[in-house]
């Protein structure tokens, strides 16, 4: 039997790759980062070095209930000595001259790259992603960052560095492409970038990167700390010039409430109800493997479409297409193999991010079924790649649910999980109000075979990005991002406007974004 996080099992069935252990990865760090990793725990980053203080969290993996290095947590007056210190980086980094802060960042690029297999068997065990789409957030990051750094000159033209920090207060899910990416490209900016490491995971990948961005002078700060203790300091403080927050909707509110009140610059990504529509569609073979995508990750992602609503004389047709694609869905350990020699498996999603929010989901679907939903599709446990006896807490097969009751929460609320709801419509009005259950959305999507019908109902659709019978994602480098109704405040990004959201123009600019005092949305790419 396999031990959590350690040797593969003795006999039979899978096992885990040699050297992918967490030891393995642990070890790793301790020789790449000894700066920023001790034997029992990482380390916070402030003032340009790392400092052993804070109370370090018990954490676990999500992968197999083993132990994992947890996040040494601040309390509001040592994040303040932080948040002090990194406006005294600022105010030096601002005067930096922009071809050598890009040649920082480029160095920091390259060191990023030489280091992205360990980076991705950090977010395999921190935030179960699957080794292939674990890759793809890392490589994601350092391509993207490039792309930034290759067009600096025509982005900064005529801008400046805010007046203070930028802090970010991000999600779990996407540590590099997201989250380092980001800080990153404020840092080009010419900003100094204060981050907050998710509590739920994450935070050993992110101490990795930010050690190999600090060792090429980059003027970053890497604090771990409760919401509740550090949201105060890293929003309201007088030092912070920007803040960039990626997350739910309740917090959001609070953290947009915050912002309001200081007058703050901000940029807060929100969850929403994405949806993708059916009507007057009959390209049915074509939509069996794009359903099958919308499950990279087991949706645990701002952009996963949870939601499908389906023209009612064409739902026979669509679950023809759809079943097969969620019953091929390959789900499990992202580090068994059969064979030591074996690649790492091709998995679509490995466990949500904690077995706490496993049993949260199971209870929804299991709720909304008791109130009248009918399922239509439940994976089973038995079906996933897994290593003998190994703990599954954190793991949700699939589960399709047609017509949840107005009274459950998956009626119009995202689930960050592999759980999809069909909602069955007849008129292109009930169409749109299914769609825009949730006030705003980042993504959409509606399938219909004519262009004029998706050209008149796309625009009444209240999301940031609508696809035409493809999947839209939040985009890369030129592509622009933000969202409808509560899914987004303030500044939008992507492009030109995310160097724009952290830095002064011209007196008198209005960004694109939500605001309190106003809405300038441009056209998405």
């Amino acid at each position: 039997m396999a031990q959590p996080n350690g040797a593969p099992a003795a006999s039979g069935g899978l096992a885990l790759k040699p050297g992918t252990a967490w030891s393995d990865a642990w070890r790793r760090c301790l020789a790449r980062a000894p700066e920023a990793f001790a034997e029992d725990r990482v380390l916070n980053l402030w003032n340009g070095t790392w400092h052993r203080d804070g109370a370090p969290s018990p954490a676990v993996s999500p992968v197999d209930g083993g132990p994992v290095a947890g996040p040494p947590r601040l309390d509001a007056d040592a994040a303040r000595h932080a948040v002090r210190a990194a406006l005294d980086q600022h105010r030096g980094w601002r005067h930096v001259p922009l071809e050598e802060r890009r040649a920082r960042v480029a160095a920091a690029l390259d060191a990023l790259a030489e280091h992205r297999q360990l980076l991705a068997l950090l977010l395999v065990w921190e935030i179960g992603k699957p080794w292939k789409l674990a890759q793809a957030d890392v490589d994601r990051a350092i391509d993207g960052v490039r792309w930034y750094a290759d067009h600096a000159e025509r982005m900064t033209e005529g801008r400046a560095p805010l007046d203070g920090p930028v802090s970010n207060i991000a999600s779990w899910n996407y540590p590099m492409s997201v989250l380092v990416h980001a800080m990153l490209v404020q840092a080009l900016a010419g900003n100094a970038v204060i981050a907050k490491a998710p509590t739920e995971g994450g935070v050993s990948c992110l101490t990795l990167a930010s050690a190999l961005c600090v060792r090429e002078g980059l003027p970053l700060t890497l604090v771990s700390g409760s919401g509740a203790e550090l949201s105060g300091v890293l929003v309201r403080s007088a030092e912070v010039g920007c803040v960039s927050f990626v997350g739910g909707r309740d917090t959001g509110a609070r953290v947009a409430t915050a912002v309001a009140d200081v007058g703050k610059r901000h940029i807060l990504e929100q969850e929403g109800l994405n949806c993708w529509g059916v009507w007057e569609y009959t390209d049915w073979p074509t939509l069996t493997p794009l359903i099958r995508r919308t499950f990279d990750y087991a949706k645990q992602r701002c952009t996963a479409y949870p939601r499908f609503v389906v023209q009612r004389t064409a739902f026979a047709e669509f679950l023809a297409a759809y079943l097969p694609a969620v019953r091929s869905l390959r789900y499990g350990h992202p580090l068994a193999v059969a064979a030591p020699e074996d690649p790492l498996p091709e998995l679509d999603f490995g466990p949500l991010i904690h077995a706490a929010k496993a049993r949260e989901l199971a209870g929804l679907a299991a709720e909304a079924v008791d109130r009248g939903a009918v399922p239509l599709h439940r994976g089973s446990l038995a079906d996933g790649h897994f290593l003998p006896g190994q703990d599954t807490s954190a793991y949700l097969p699939p589960v399709t649910l047609l017509g949840p009751p107005a009274s459950s929460p998956l009626h119009h609320a995202e689930p960050f999980g592999p759980v999809d709801t069909l909602v069955l419509v007849d008129t292109e009005a009930e169409l749109l109000a299914a769609m825009n259950a949730s006030n705003g959305a980042l993504v959409a999507t509606l399938s219909t075979d004519d262009r004029a019908t998706f050209d008149r109902l796309a625009p009444q659709i209240r999301a940031f990005k609508t696809g035409h019978g493809t999947p839209r994602s939040r985009g890369d480098r030129d592509e622009l991002f933000g969202g409808y109704g509560h899914s987004w405040r303030g500044a939008f990004v992507g492009g030109d406007l995310l160097v724009h959201a952290v830095t002064q123009g011209p007196p008198g600019e209005r960004l694109p974004g939500n605001f309190p005092d106003y809405q300038l949305h441009p056209a998405a790419a």
